[in-house]
């Protein structure tokens, strides 16, 4: 496994282009399986996720175009091409499917084109408990049969296909994401009108939404509670370029204000970042828009814009709630409470979407952080300065928040299994260095032949 070893104190600064979003991107490259005709999608990132997507539609009988981008850095991403060429498969093994819980997008259009599904019970990151029950439950009120059998989900169709029909997605911490996504795709082959009722509206599920119309689905109410599908009897072929990585952009916008720095984000999805925005200007940072679409255009799509970040005082203590969209989303949680430690004052944070999602607490207290934790909300006060020490990453985004307290803290700061990190981020060791960090990338059996401390 990596580690990184970050010597901090270095101001982030330059300009950064935001990779495709990795949350669109996953359950897109799913939607290769309700049609024979080709795909393709741009802006793809290169991350490990989505190359074990690939493989999972390798497995499934989908013929892939994925180009070799080439060594270094470079603005964009991949141009990648799908068809079906085998339809013969509907076995999503536990092998690939355990590495991503984002394997589980490929139930639905499964399910909807070839008539059943075999899916191993979604992996992903140690954040808490995320069951798949509303997915379950919405393609049983679709007409589908549902069993557990070795660890599989076995999803089969009735004759005749699936049924439209009013699914309610609403759950305990709010709708599903990944569940909206299933439901939608499978309810554009149904037969007749399927109604979502508490659908997420997050703007990952809008962009899979614009691809499946592009296809020749009939959907209205994207970015809504309620989406409407009224079914057809087959999709065509599209093109689409994915959104920009709303969580990436945040991200970066947290380095260089914890560093100092003075950023320039290029593809700053500027309509599903209002709630981060809204903080980052409540925390103390100069955020200024470049020119965009108005959000309220009737048909635009003013998702992309240039965003200029900078600190020029200490950082101002906030109180922050993670929410569905367009709250502040809980993916970001991390790097916020990793910023708001240097802080002058107390910050209140709130999980109030997966409530265990404080790993990453324990670790930024090595590092002279000062947080209690109460439940679903950790009280954070700001310290001074944060000392660099030896942590370890329990999850994707956690990693990012440690990353970015690593580049802050004085000294040096080891950060292991970063191979969470490389699920979500495109290379950030090497864009963060060519933005002024001091970052290596080691395997982490060699730290201690560098006299590393481990």
């Amino acid at each position: 496994m990596d580690a990184f070893v970050i010597e901090g104190g270095r101001p982030v600064s330059g300009r950064f282009e935001v990779h495709g979003s990795k949350n669109a991107a996953l359950p897109m490259l799913a939607a290769a399986l309700l049609t024979d005709g080709p795909l393709e999608l741009s802006d793809v990132p290169k991350l490990q996720d989505i190359q074990n997507m690939l493989r999972l539609l390798a497995e499934l009988g989908v013929e892939i175009d994925e180009p070799d981008d080439g060594p270094g850095l470079r603005a964009g991403g991949r141009t990648i091409r799908t068809r079906v060429t085998d339809a013969s498969q509907s076995h999503a093994r536990y092998d690939i499917v355990r590495t991503m819980r984002a394997g589980v997008c490929v139930l639905g259009p499964m399910l909807a084109r070839r008539g059943e599904a075999r899916i191993s019970m979604p992996g992903g990151c140690a954040i808490g408990p995320r069951p798949i029950d509303l997915h379950l439950k919405g393609l049983a009120a679709l007409g589908a049969s549902v069993s557990l059998s070795n660890g599989d989900v076995i999803a089969k169709a009735p004759a005749g296909g699936l049924r439209g029909a009013t699914v309610f997605l609403g759950g305990p911490f709010g709708s599903t994401v990944l569940g909206t996504a299933n439901i939608m795709s499978a309810a554009t082959l149904a037969r007749g009108r399927t109604v979502i009722e508490s659908a997420a509206c997050e703007p990952e599920i809008v962009d899979l939404g614009r691809l499946l119309i592009s296809m020749g689905a009939r959907i209205s109410g994207l970015g809504t509670p309620r989406i409407v599908v009224d079914g057809v009897a087959e999709l065509g072929g599209a093109t689409r370029r994915i959104m920009p990585d709303r969580i990436e952009a945040g991200t970066y916008a947290m380095a260089a204000a914890m560093t100092g720095g003075e950023l320039t984000i290029a593809n700053w999805p500027v309509d599903a970042l209002l709630g981060p925005f809204e903080m980052l200007r409540a925390a103390g940072l100069e955020v200024e828009l470049g020119e965009h679409e108005p959000l309220d255009t009737p048909g635009g799509d003013p998702i992309r814009t240039t965003a200029f970040v900078r600190r020029t005082e200490r950082l101002r203590p906030i109180e922050l709630t993670t929410q569905p969209f367009p709250g502040f989303p809980t993916d970001l949680q991390a790097q916020a409470l990793a910023m708001l430690t240097l802080a002058d004052g107390n910050s209140i944070i709130t999980e109030k979407i997966f409530p265990e999602r404080f790993l990453h607490v324990a670790e930024l207290m090595r590092m002279g952080a000062r947080i209690i934790r109460h439940g679903p909300t950790a009280v954070v006060s700001g310290v001074p300065k944060l000392v660099g020490a030896p942590v370890m990453a329990s999850d994707l985004r956690a990693s990012a928040g440690l990353v970015l307290a690593g580049l802050a803290a004085r000294g040096q700061t080891v950060v292991r299994r970063v191979y969470h990190l490389d699920r979500g981020y495109q290379r950030m060791d090497e864009y963060l260095t060519g933005l002024g960090a001091k970052i290596e990338r080691v395997k982490e059996e060699a730290l201690e032949e560098l006299a590393v401390p481990v």
